[in-house]
């Protein structure tokens, strides 16, 4: 990322120096490296890990520069942190009945007024408790009455859901990330660390060596249509009938896009329809933002995982200044090496690749309905 900016800015005859600002932690490698060429850099507290890091100059810096009023957000988040040193501690409440009272899966939903909040529940549960074979996955659902495919209590942020967790926003962050470390000590596992999170890195760092800025030819098992299918059967549906069938009674499925969140936004509908085909919990990720969050629990947590990786082709590709390789070449590395990872643990597999992302997706959610 840093290349790639640093080389639009100078394409456009600005001098980088005076537009990025850089957040890493005291002495990192980013950090001396930036420091030594003039950038701007604001240092983060090195104790508090990524996932808890939304109130720490990680989660702040970007904030002020949005103009948002950062003590106020303090402010709001100690009010809370407060009243959890209290008798009536809700934070140990919660830790209790998810860590006694609920499975393996936990379902969440947005309310209007805070988009994007069961996302960030969801990387901050998952990487901290799913470790040494146990742990609890969030399933991100559409609504409340979205289907989860499991008894799951569902957890909303009004007036709906078995548990309601009402407050704003900054309260929000303090109480999951308190609520989160306290489960952690009560499954009996340390909710900072991320062992098995350098697994896909380390694929991925290998792929690229071996590729040496050449994609490879991949030869599919089939292909129908718009999607080239790596896996065993010939047919899309067959395909998707033999990945279900193998998902354990306690187990379930994990959807991993390595597409456009943006522009690929439909074939999250997959989510939904394979939750109802399969009556078994369905999560969906966004590549490769995941690999630093549930791709922790993927591979440390329950190991009773399914998996259905999604590619595609691109339009034009991005090059990376300084590098022999561009964007394409890089998210192929992280998702192959994501792959190999979990294929070293015996997890069934799947991919597909759309070589057309937009015809691709409307093939697979046709063929998704007709299980």
């Amino acid at each position: 990322q840093r290349l790639f900016f640093e080389g639009r800015f100078k394409d456009s005859g600005l001098d980088p120096l005076n537009h990025i600002v850089f957040c890493t932690d005291p002495n990192s490698p980013l950090d001396q490296d930036v420091r030594n060429l003039g950038y701007e850099t604001i240092n983060a507290d090195p104790n508090v890990g990524g996932r808890f890091s939304a109130l720490s100059a990680f989660g702040l810096t970007p904030a002020a520069l949005l103009g948002i009023p950062i003590v106020n957000i303090l402010n709001e988040a100690n009010e809370t942190r407060e009243q959890f040193l209290s008798d009536e501690n809700p934070a140990i409440d919660v830790a209790y009945l998810l860590a006694t009272q609920s499975n393996q899966y936990l379902a969440f939903f947005d309310s209007p007024i805070m988009p994007g909040l069961s996302d960030w529940i969801e990387q901050l549960i998952a990487e901290s408790t799913g470790k040494n074979g146990t742990g609890r996955i969030p399933v991100v659902i559409e609504s409340g009455d979205a289907p989860i495919g499991s008894d799951q209590i569902r957890i909303g942020f009004e007036n709906t859901g078995d548990l309601q967790v009402r407050g704003n926003l900054p309260s929000q962050f303090i109480f999951w990330e308190w609520t989160t470390a306290l489960l952690g000590a009560a499954l009996k596992i340390d909710p900072f660390n991320q062992p098995n999170v350098t697994e896909a890195k380390e694929q991925t760092g290998k792929l690229l060596a071996e590729w040496n800025g050449n994609l490879p030819i991949f030869t599919p098992k089939a292909r129908e249509n718009s999607i080239e299918i790596f896996g065993s059967k010939f047919t899309l549906v067959e395909e998707l009938q033999t990945l279900i069938s193998k998902i354990p009674n306690d187990g379930y499925l994990a959807i991993t896009a390595y597409l456009d969140r943006k522009g690929d936004t439909k074939v999250h509908e997959l989510r939904k329809i394979l939750a109802e085909k399969s009556g078994r919990p369905v999560t969906f990720g966004w590549g490769p933002r995941f690999l630093h969050s549930t791709g922790q629990f993927h591979k440390g947590g329950q190991p009773n995982g399914v998996f259905l990786q999604l590619t595609g082709s691109i339009a034009s590709d991005i090059a990376i200044p300084g590098k022999d390789y561009g964007f394409e070449i890089l998210l192929m590395a992280q998702a192959l090496g994501d792959g190999q990872a979990l294929s070293k643990r015996n997890y069934p597999i799947t991919r597909l690749h759309l070589t057309n992302r937009k015809i691709g997706i409307e093939e697979l959610l046709t063929a998704a309905k007709k299980l």
